[in-house]
Parts: C-alpha cells; structure tokens; sequence
C-alpha cells in the first residue's frame, strides 16, 4: 500500500496524480466484488485447499510483474539513516506541512465513512431489512459500483476541473446524502431500496474524494514521498478502525449507528477541509510577504 502510493507521486507528474489514484480506486473497489465470487467458485468446485494454490500463482504472476515491468520510481538513499530519531523527525518534517495534514486527515476521515458502512451493513440489510446472503451480496456488489464508477468519473472530471474544486464539491454533496441518510433514519422513513440509494450516492462521493485528497497529501513531497504515503496510510487504517469500532459500540439494534458515524465522517471532513485551505492560504500569503520582504531588503 504504501510503494503503490509512492511510486505514483515518483513515476507521473504531479498533475497526472490524481487520474492515477482513480485507476488505482479501480483496482480496489473491483477486487471485493470479484475475490468472495472466486474463491466462493473454486472452493465448491476444487475444494478450499485450491484457493491457497490460487494465491500462491496470483502472487508469483505479481513478483514476475514488478521484475519485469515495474520501473524504478527513485534511487535508493544510501546515507538514509533506520535509527529511530531520523525517521521520526522524517516523519514530524511531513505531518507538519499545511496540505499534507489537511487533505491527509480529509481523505482519511471521509474513507471513514465506507469502513462505517462495511461494519454496520451486514446487520442493517440481513437482520433489518431480512435479505438473504445472496442478495445482500448483490446490494454489495451494487454499491461497490457506484464507487468505482465514480472514480472512473473523477479521471474525466479532472480534464476540466481541478484537484481542490473536486473535492470540495464531492464532500459538500457526502455531507447532505449523509445527513438525509440520518434524517431518514431519525424519522423511521427508509425503506430498504431508499437506504441503498443513499448509500450508493454517499459512497458516490467517496470514488471523487480519495484518489483527489491522495494526489493532493503527497503532492508537496518528492524525495520523502514514501514517508508520506506511510503516515497517510497509517492515518488511514487508525481512523477507519476507531470508526468501524464505534459502529459496534453504538449498537440499538437500529440502523442509527452506521448512519450517524457515516454523517459525522462527512461532516468532519468537510469541516477539516475548509480550515485546513484557509491554513494553507494564510501560509501562503506570509510566504509572499516574507519574500517581498527579502527582496526590498536586497535591492537596498
């Protein structure tokens, strides 16, 4: 997880990032509806000990791939030091950077709301809603579309417009398709085809959201780019554990735990968002400021 991410801030410009990010969202929201399919397949027709011969040729064709096709993203640092006080002040020299923690803790945030719907989904469809494990399957791989497809969408959004307006947009509509999820859920007014489609558009939102906030955290960073993509990563997993975990704390038997953490996911992010850019425009204007400074003291 953390070479791919870095390897694409090496290996594409800057501005090709975020259409990268999107094939790579791709990869990840195709794998979930096609491995339980496949493995489901090869285990009552082979048995399940094939699913380990399985693994073994899919990670032996991906070895053979890196050797021969991989390039190399950068040359390997040679007086880079592994004691633990270089890479710990490599990593406060990343966290501190304006557009690393914003679009970082953005990004992360609102992937939240996806971990909250993969813990609290099972229970609200299966034992609220009483679809079978087939169809819950389906209600799944329906979703998962709608994130990939979007994603997809995102590589052709990108030809216009840019990185920050994308995202700005996309967690604006998360936060009201998250809210009306609540809302629907306060007043007892879903029903099991309105709950899916809140959740598809809501996860909609989502494809738009990681691979720009992806592009945007590592964008400012290029020898320490595998640094960066390690604590956002880290980030990433830490937060999506505390979410998935409250969903369970928070259990009434209800739907009202996934859809509140869901809401809360967006609306914080897009909070964090909005403070973190005028952080970054305040820097900025100081920078400037600063600069002038040094040249009229210069021309003097």
């Amino acid at each position: 997880m953390v070479a791919s991410r870095a390897l694409v801030r090496d290996l594409f410009d800057v501005s090709e990032n975020a259409k990268i990010f999107s094939l790579l969202m791709l990869v990840v929201g195709v794998s979930p509806i096609i491995a339980p399919t496949l493995g489901g397949t090869i285990a009552s027709t082979l048995g399940w000990r094939y699913i380990f011969a399985v693994l073994t040729a899919i990670a032996a064709i991906i070895l053979i791939a890196v050797h021969f096709a991989l390039p190399e993203g950068r040359q390997p640092v040679k007086d880079l030091s592994l004691k633990p006080g270089p890479i710990i002040s490599g990593f406060w020299a990343v966290a501190r950077e304006p557009q690393f923690y914003t679009y970082a803790l953005t990004g992360a945030i609102a992937s939240s709301g996806l971990y909250a719907y993969i813990a609290g989904s099972p229970y609200v469809f299966m034992e609220l809603f009483h679809v079978t494990e087939r169809q819950y399957g389906w209600i799944f791989a329906i979703i998962a579309m709608g994130l990939i497809g979007s994603s997809q969408l995102n590589s052709v959004l990108l030809r216009t417009y840019k990185s920050e307006q994308i995202i700005r947009i996309a967690l604006f509509l998360q936060v009201a398709t998250g809210l009306a999820l609540l809302a629907g859920n306060l007043l007892g007014g879903l029903g099991l085809f309105s709950t899916i489609f809140l959740i598809f558009l809501f996860l909609c939102c989502q494809g738009c959201v990681f691979p720009n906030s992806s592009a945007l955290s590592l964008a400012p960073f290029s020898a320490n780019a595998g640094t960066a993509s390690a604590l956002m990563g880290g980030i990433q997993m830490c937060i999506g554990a505390l979410t998935s975990a409250s969903v369970g704390w928070l259990s009434n038997q209800t739907a009202l735990p996934m859809s509140a953490v869901m809401a809360a996911c967006a609306v914080t992010a897009l909070s964090l968002l909005l403070l973190g850019r005028k952080i970054i425009r305040y820097q900025t204007q100081q920078a400037v400021v600063e600069q002038e400074s040094v040249d009229d003291v210069m021309m003097s």
